[in-house]
């Protein structure tokens, strides 16, 4: 058996451009799959989460997003050891046939009102194939790619990968607004299965083109040389130093990587939407504009990166978003809707409740309605989008929502106990009591909705362009980064565990958590805490724990060309 290094180059007669174009525009369109639904979060939650007080659906409606994630480091295990022992062509082939039906049964899945509870659990069922195809297919792209690509050009060619995922999500905004408009009222009960149905199209283009592709000139080496692991799995779990390199790239990577990514392109759409009530097409195509401009950013990153390091570019877009987005998000609040951030300092609310007597806003199997007053007033204001503080009272008492400003008390207004009412008139005195609030809260300044005529637009696109900027900082980099990290017998296995860990269970829980924390506190700004953290204990780990792999002063200059080995 020969100990030469694996080249990292395609063949003759193959040619670059195609190699990449292929990889990514199946990985491209497994992600527009994927964030149909996260686009769609909304208008899914009413028709598949019906039974449950709204605020509850729309995080119940995030957590199915989220179980997608949930699953993918399964999806990592299955298709990495696939990829490890019977290719990488074979792999991300089956992945994107896996991902494509999934959406497009999405799209003819029966509602809650149709079939009850078995809805919202085959709606589960099919997100759940779907993380297990993209726990599969990014590896496979990424390590594809790599394996053909000359080192001196392996982050620009890498950061097509990353970048598709981006362009995915602008295909389905466009898309979605495209069958808005065309559609009006129509889309909120059914014109919202058209994207999901159109994705066949996309699954036939993409399994075409990726059955024209060869195996990877890698694999093929170790096929011919019988240096490929029989055992992946058992290969990267039982080596200490690979396993610890995975570890070590999850909490000094991945986890940080993608909290940013959800936290700077896809929660801004949510944050938009169901916080600042800006209207639904016109965050669309706020988000849209973002993406055209800042798409190119990723491949300038990404060649960066082959310049001055991976490390040190991934590094930096962490930094620079864990101490700067409360400040970022603060000014999209007041570009976006000043109206509410004015009303919040003029007349701040407090829900004025006994001690014990408020429960978190989330039910998410919808067994229970709210009937405390406490819970009642708090409903209310988050489905108001209001910010809100609580204050404890003298136990025993009801609820009141005290609503204040600079000259004293504007207005108190109490809340009831729902415990001994029916349905019917529990919801009857819901309605009226969310009607006098919301009467009450306009007078004070605070709008139902933003006022299109207030909207700073071109700010507002400043703000949402430079939380992308960070995102495609961080991101553009990774792939190449991550291949470079580990050796090539076990690479596929290894890089999709480390990476889809982070992806599935830090990144995919984002939007759900920071939507929870809002509605448990009051504050539209706690959910940032949580990317906040988790990026600033990236830095920490990945500057203490990963090598540069390029550029100056790289220490595993060599790594990706090893067949065996840990770097």
């Amino acid at each position: 058996m020969r100990n030469a290094s694996v080249p990292f180059a395609a063949p003759a007669g193959v040619s670059h451009g195609r190699v990449i174009l292929a990889a990514s525009l199946g990985t491209g369109f497994e992600w527009y799959d994927f964030f149909l639904y996260g686009s769609l979060a909304a208008t899914i939650s009413k028709q598949f989460f019906a039974g449950v007080n709204e605020t509850s659906a729309f995080i119940f409606a995030l957590l199915t997003f989220a179980a997608g994630f949930a699953v993918r480091p399964f999806g990592a295990l299955l298709f990495g050891r696939l990829g490890d022992r019977v290719g990488r062509k074979k792999t991300f082939l089956a992945t994107i046939i896996i991902m494509g039906s999934s959406t497009v049964l999405v799209g003819i899945l029966p509602n809650y009102q149709s079939l009850g509870l078995a809805a919202p659990i085959v709606l589960i069922a099919l997100r759940m194939l779907q993380g297990l195809a993209i726990g599969g297919e990014y590896g496979g792209a990424a390590i594809y790619v790599a394996e053909h690509a000359p080192a001196a050009l392996r982050g620009r060619y890498t950061s097509w990968i990353q970048a598709t995922a981006t362009l995915a999500l602008l295909l389905s905004l466009s898309v979605i607004v495209l069958c808005r408009a065309a559609l009006g009222a129509a889309f909120e009960t059914w014109g919202w299965r058209l994207p999901f149905l159109l994705s066949v199209v996309l699954l036939v283009i993409s399994v075409y083109i990726r059955l024209q592709l060869a195996e990877s000139p890698v694999f093929q080496q170790m096929l011919a040389e019988g240096s490929h692991s029989r055992a992946p799995i058992r290969d990267a779990f039982s080596d200490p130093h690979n396993l610890k390199r995975m570890l070590s790239v999850l909490l000094g990577a991945t986890a940080g990587m993608n909290v940013i990514w959800y936290g700077s392109q896809l929660y801004t759409l949510y944050f938009l939407t169901q916080v600042l009530k800006v209207e639904q097409q016109t965050a669309n195509l706020l988000l849209a504009i973002v993406l055209v401009i800042g798409a190119p950013s990723y491949l300038v990153f990404g060649r960066l990166s082959d310049r001055l390091g991976r490390k040190r570019l991934i590094m930096l877009g962490m930094a620079l978003a864990a101490t700067t987005y409360f400040p970022i998000y603060r000014a999209v609040t007041h570009f976006a809707n000043p109206a509410i951030e004015a009303a919040a300092q003029r007349a701040p609310v407090k829900v004025l409740a006994a001690p014990g007597s408020c429960s978190a806003q989330f039910d998410p199997l919808g067994r229970q309605r709210p009937v405390r007053s406490c819970d009642i007033a708090r409903e209310a204001l988050a489905r108001a989008g209001v910010p809100y503080s609580t204050e404890s009272v003298a136990a025993g008492s009801v609820a009141r929502v005290h609503i204040g400003c600079s000259g004293g008390v504007m207005t108190d207004i109490a809340a009831f106990e729902g415990a001994q009412l029916s349905p019917q008139q529990l919801q009857r005195e819901r309605a009226a009591f969310s009607r006098r609030l919301n009467s009450v809260l306009a007078a004070a300044g605070y709008p139902l909705t933003a006022d299109p005529a207030a909207i700073n637009y071109p700010l507002v696109l400043l703000m949402l362009l430079l939380l992308m900027l960070y995102s495609t900082l961080v991101t553009a980099p990774m792939a190449a980064w991550l291949v470079e990290l580990f050796p090539a017998r076990i690479r596929y296995t290894s890089l999709s565990v480390s990476y889809h860990i982070g992806a599935g269970w830090f990144g995919g829980f984002m939007p759900a958590v920071a939507f929870t924390l809002v509605a448990i506190t009051g504050d539209i700004y706690s959910g940032l805490w949580y990317p906040v953290i988790v990026a600033a204990v990236t830095v920490i780990a990945g500057v203490c724990l990963l090598p540069e792999t390029a550029g100056p002063g790289s220490q595993v200059s060599t790594a990706l060309e090893r067949r065996k080995g840990t770097p």
